[in-house]
């Protein structure tokens, strides 16, 4: 597998990276540079340790590796006989233990080998920066700053940076546009100070809502429940959140903390041992890595997974409970947080201490909240950072709710008065700064993110599911928005209208993306369930050929179409983009056909496309029946890639499909190569498949049998590879006809809306709108 185009920024001074610590950060971080295609090298102090952690990434889940050719970019070595590899390289990361002396001792080492101008950085997370350069030389301070990834840092796009008075402004951006374009961060400047940005907040918010969940006797579901959705941060809330960390770590973070801030910190204040926790760290029940946290499961009497609950009065696990909290009824953020029940209180006095912690702490920790925010949204995955929480809430609110528990008010929140941290001015995003004046919420060159350009105008066409907006230069985009982008009746009609605007000369080129978690999750089955249960077939087999007839269009569209998906882009979503006359991938993109999973073949030339695109693979054994079996095995078993990479490996991308690290670059760099493709634009042409008819199709079955056999495929699987199988062998074809495209997509429409009306597909399409899991009947 080749590196991403761009891998390594131009001009940049970053060719080969050192990583000395191989232990779950050092070894993530090197992973993740050669995700990048960058040569790096990993030392570990214990011997063999590196290459045994290399060995643990290749298995580990979720995968360090993009893909394992990555792996073969990674030279690992022991510090003791291997620190000669370390001359060679341009940036070398520290990621031993958080002890001052050790990194030390390893500095006097490193400076010993680097070569000159080589950039050393550490990736403490509780160290300052000045006990970090103490005793080493002006030469060596000036190469020297803290780079503070998050774990794992294949996933997690913050890159906290820190700098010295005397590190050079070379070294700094060299290492900014390294880490943004080929490594895919967002990097944050922060200030010298315990904690930098997103643990400082963060760690607070995690000690208040554990003390004030204690002290007001909220079970840990009912503290999670409020923990998550109302404040937008993910549903493991806090206690689950822990448990995914480790709970042991909590007692080091505290003594950190403790030994680097001030006794009058709010942080350090409200340090507090508990009894329960202590006894849990003491018997080893330290989360999921151990034999359970705050929550636990156990195998019931039928062998059921069963969900228990720390109970923290009594530090034993009982059955796991939904919270049935009024206050968690409510939608708006402040009545939720001035509800007189329990869990409002226990909201509110959270908040407080959050709030009002973050905003006594810029500038200390940051320069302006559009950082503070960006940090915490990154780096804990909130969906709002404190001070968009505090706009939600109400600044005034606030600052009068502070006041009336006796508080003091941070004296950004009294400057800014009734106020709010936020505004968009002349469709510009705007941050309240700390001189009294709002600024604009800087975006790096070459960021076009389209919540800005949706800020600026209006779209050219819209509905209740996709929009189409002019992203200038005479490119349009495309935005699913719909519940999780499922595609529906309206998404066909917008892709429908799209290229019929591009055809009349509305722009000369589309892209399609979307800045949702999801590109697609694929066609809406909700509705498809929905219509089956009235029997409303003819709206069905409307919406699948009227699906078909989209692509097909898209497919055949006179101006270039760039998909840019991240996250999931699944069944329909996946075929929006094998339609697509290129794609650009964000490199953390998951593709699949996964219709087989809801009992379903695909149905919008999923099965035709990926046909084409295996007999076309140069690689690929000569003859009708190869292309068959790979489509066979992939769409049957629902295959989905785990990285742009693998989507490549597994043609659902072209080996011509860029790949983006940076999420806030995918629409800009889609842009480009929708540009750059405008001119003598051609689309493919329309050639007949040559299918191994019969023959093939008792091919398939045979193996499908013996699988069944082996007890790997349930019954109503069989029934969904038989129909599959004939589909992609052809029909009643000869294996010496060629079959023409139309053919396969009557097929593939057939062979849908049969499976549709069986009660095994109907129930599997019910279990996962019920679940979110496949249902193996």
């Amino acid at each position: 597998m080749t590196a991403p185009t761009g891998a390594v920024p131009p001009g940049s001074p970053i060719r080969r990276v050192g990583v000395v610590g191989a232990g779950v950060m050092g070894a993530g971080i090197a992973a993740q540079v050669a995700n990048a295609g960058i040569p790096v090298v990993l030392l570990d102090i214990v011997a063999g340790g590196a290459a045994r952690a290399v060995q643990a990434m290749l298995r580990a889940e979720p995968a360090p590796f993009m893909h394992r050719g990555a792996a073969r970019l990674v030279t690992a070595g022991d510090l003791g006989g291997d620190l000669a590899l370390l001359a060679g390289c341009d940036w070398i990361i520290e990621a031993i233990i958080e002890q001052p002396e050790a990194k030390r001792a390893l500095y006097a080492q490193l400076d010993a080998v680097r070569k000159p101008g080589s950039i050393l950085s550490s990736n403490t997370s509780t160290i300052p920066l000045a006990a970090l350069v103490e005793g080493r030389g002006d030469s060596f301070a000036m190469d020297f700053l803290i780079t503070h990834f998050f774990n794992p840092p294949r996933y997690m796009r913050l890159l906290e940076m820190v700098r010295g008075p005397a590190t050079r402004a070379e070294a700094v951006a060299a290492i900014s546009e390294f880490a943004d374009r080929s490594l895919g961060k967002t990097v944050i400047p922060c200030k010298d100070r315990p904690g930098f940005i997103a643990n400082r907040i963060g760690g607070l918010w995690m000690q208040s809502a554990i003390n004030r969940a204690i002290d007001l006797g909220l079970t840990v579901e009912e503290a999670d429940a409020l923990m998550s959705r109302p404040i937008g941060v993910p549903k493991t809330g806090v206690f689950g959140l822990l448990d995914l960390v480790g709970i042991d770590l909590m007692p080091h973070v505290a003594a950190s903390m403790k030994a680097t801030l001030p006794g009058t910190d709010p942080y350090v204040q409200g340090l507090r041992e508990h009894a329960v926790i202590l006894k849990m760290i003491a018997e080893g029940r330290t989360g999921r890595k151990a034999k359970g946290g705050f929550y636990t499961r156990v195998k019931g009497a039928d062998g059921e997974s069963l969900k228990r609950a720390l109970d923290l009065t009594t530090g034993e696990y009982r059955e796991s409970e939904t919270p049935r909290l009024e206050s968690l009824s409510l939608r708006d953020l402040r009545a939720q947080a001035t509800h007189p029940d329990r869990g409002g209180r226990y909201l509110r006095a959270v908040l407080l201490d959050l709030l009002g912690y973050a905003a006594s702490l810029v500038p200390e920790i940051a320069d302006s909240v559009a950082d503070v925010d960006a940090a915490m949204r990154l780096g804990y995955n909130w969906k709002y950072g404190p001070f968009e929480l505090i706009d939600r809430l109400g600044a005034a609110w606030l600052a009068r709710a502070l006041a009336e528990d006796g508080r003091p008010v941070p004296p950004l929140l009294a400057r800014l008065g009734e106020g709010s941290f936020y505004r968009v001015e002349a469709g510009v995003l705007e941050y309240f700064g700390t001189d009294g004046d709002y600024h604009p919420v800087p975006r790096p060159a070459g960021v076009l993110l389209l919540a800005d350009v949706k800020r600026r105008g209006q779209p050219l066409a819209r509905n209740g599911s996709a929009s189409l907006w002019d992203i200038g230069d005479g490119v349009a985009c495309l935005e699913f928005h719909s519940k999780m982008n499922a595609i529906d009746p309206d998404t066909l009609a917008m892709l429908g209208k799209s290229v019929a605007m591009g055809k009349q000369g509305a722009f000369k080129a589309l892209v399609i993306h979307t800045e949702g978690e999801q590109f697609s999750v694929g066609a809406n089955i909700g509705l498809a369930l929905f219509a089956a249960n009235i029997a409303a077939w003819g709206e069905i087999e409307s919406m699948v050929e009227g699906g078909q007839k989209a692509m097909r269009a898209l497919r055949a569209a006179p101006f270039p179409v760039v998909g840019a998906p991240s996250g999931m882009a699944l069944g329909g979503g996946c075929e929006v983009l094998l339609h697509c006359a290129a794609v650009q991938a964000h490199a953390e993109t998951y593709i699949g056909l996964v219709e087989a999973g809801v009992g379903l073949i695909p149905g919008w030339g999923g099965c035709t496309t990926m046909l084409r695109r295996w007999a076309e693979n140069p690689r690929a054994p000569k003859g009708p029946m190869p292309p068959v079996a790979k489509a066979f095995e992939m769409i049957s078993t629902a295959q989905v890639a785990k990285s742009a990479f693998e989507a490549k490996e597994m043609l659902l991308l072209r080996q011509t499909d860029g790949i983006t690290f940076n999420h806030d670059r995918l629409l800009a760099d889609a842009k480009a190569r929708a540009l750059a493709m405008i001119e003598g634009h051609v689309p493919p042409e329309t050639r007949p498949l040559r299918l191994p008819g019969a023959s093939g199709r008792a091919a398939l079955r045979l193996a499908v049998e013996q699988q069944a056999a082996l007890g790997r495929v349930t019954p109503h699987d069989r029934v969904v590879c038989d129909t599959l199988a004939e589909t992609l062998t052809g029909g009643r074809r000869d294996h010496t006809e060629e079959t023409p495209e139309a053919e396969v997509l009557a097929l593939e429409r057939k062979g849908f809306m049969a499976l549709l009306r069986t009660p095994a597909t109907l129930a599997r399409v019910e279990h996962m709108l019920e679940t979110g899991r496949p249902l193996r009947n």
